[in-house]
């Protein structure tokens, strides 16, 4: 089944019966993709004198309660309301229309090797998603302006969707990087980074500043010149799904916060 949509001046076909998830499962049994020593997610049964939540111990449903932090447990998608002193909720801002997005795979580079930097300075030894790397992989033809970004680094494995990054600095997005995609109007962010940011970083979040629009230690949300755009980050974007042209769907739960948990899919172009 396709759906047509125009685009751009012209109308473009869209393949809605086979999404790419872009999502990694929370498994509260098994290894999780967890960041910045935080807590593993847990679910445990919900039980209240004579109702102990579970079938297994005698109830006669299963009742959970779970237990996560968005931001550090999972793909997660966030606003500019992570940096504000006033709330903003990142349901409220995640487009439900399909967006025209485009799919690049760049490989960091160690901070030494490129002038690219970010605040404060990269430390030796870290990787950064340069803009150098970023205008590379752009294609020189597409079949639309592209709204959305999904960002896959390089080199590619399966550990990305279990991997506890406690203790480790990930890769993350230069100054540059970021002014780039302002550059290029993305509104939406997709990354298979624990952060566009360093995890330890003194608190600047430089790139998100950049790319929400909020000067830097400013809280106020009323200064975030983009506070119509999202991150999602922990993503996992497999070796099968080829670099170029879709369209996302940023699928979010309708709970308040800044972040909250969430489900990417891609959706390829029709012939």
């Amino acid at each position: 089944m396709n759906a047509r949509l125009q685009m751009d001046g012209r109308e473009v076909c869209i393949d809605i019966t086979r999404p790419f998830d872009l999502s990694v499962e929370l498994d509260f049994q098994g290894p999780q993709a967890r960041h910045f020593g935080a807590p593993r997610a847990s679910s445990e049964p919900f039980s209240v004198p004579g109702f102990p939540g579970s079938v297994a111990r005698g109830a006669s449903c299963n009742c959970e309660s779970i237990t996560l932090i968005p931001h550090c447990n999972g793909t997660h998608t966030e606003c500019a309301g992570h940096l504000t002193r006033e709330p903003l909720h990142a349901h409220r801002i995640a487009p439900r229309d399909l967006l025209p997005a485009l799919l690049v795979s760049a490989t960091p580079v160690p901070s030494g090797r490129t002038p690219e930097g970010s605040e404060p300075p990269p430390h030796a030894g870290d990787s950064l998603v340069t803009r150098h790397a970023l205008q590379g992989a752009w294609p020189t033809e597409l079949p639309f302006t592209p709204r959305a970004l999904v960002i896959r680094t390089l080199p590619n494995d399966l550990g990305k969707r279990t991997r506890d990054y406690t203790g480790e600095t990930p890769p993350y997005l230069t100054s540059e990087a970021a002014q780039y995609l302002i550059e290029r109007d993305i509104e939406h962010l997709v990354v298979d980074l624990p952060s566009i940011d360093r995890a330890h970083d003194e608190g600047r979040l430089t790139a998100h500043r950049l790319f929400f629009g909020l000067p830097a230690s400013d809280s106020a949300l009323a200064r975030a010149t983009r506070s119509q755009c999202t991150v999602t980050e922990l993503a996992y974007v497999g070796d099968e799904i080829a670099d170029g042209p879709y369209f996302l769907q940023l699928q979010v739960p309708a709970i308040n916060g800044d972040a909250v948990p969430s489900r990417p899919l891609l959706y390829r172009l029709a012939a």
